[in-house]
């Protein structure tokens, strides 16, 4: 299988997993909402795992891989306030918890590319 044929289900696995632990240990989840949304930690908690689920979903299908891509790019612009508060909250932990909370930062433009490059690559096959 060619690499371009690959990228968008690596991306939907990545995706799977994140869905699946939301819901498997939605704790560590939870301490990363914003105070400032409505509801529950738990109910966004689960509520981004389910979209994750959907949008790997997405991803996994060539008719909805272009939509769900520009979708799972959306996707990880809307939860970079999740990342930003959990690098503010850990600011004091110990430098390994530290440097990855801080780290996640800069890998979500990484992940927008990624999703834009299947969604393009998406537009010629379709």
């Amino acid at each position: 299988m060619p690499r371009s044929e690959r990228s968008p289900l690596l991306l939907a696995g990545l995706l799977a997993t994140a869905g699946v632990a939301h819901f498997a240990r939605p704790r560590p989840f939870d301490a990363t909402i914003p105070d400032a949304l409505p509801g529950t930690p738990r109910t966004w908690t689960y509520a981004s795992g389910a979209a994750e689920l959907a949008l790997a979903a997405g991803l996994a299908l060539p008719r909805t891989r272009k939509t769900a891509a520009l979708a799972v790019a959306a996707f990880f612009v809307g939860v970079f306030p999740a990342n930003v508060k959990m690098a503010i909250d850990w600011r004091h932990r110990p430098t390994p918890h530290k440097a990855a909370a801080i780290g996640r930062l800069p890998l979500q433009l990484p992940l927008v590319l990624w999703a834009r490059s299947i969604a393009k690559s998406g537009e010629s096959q379709a």
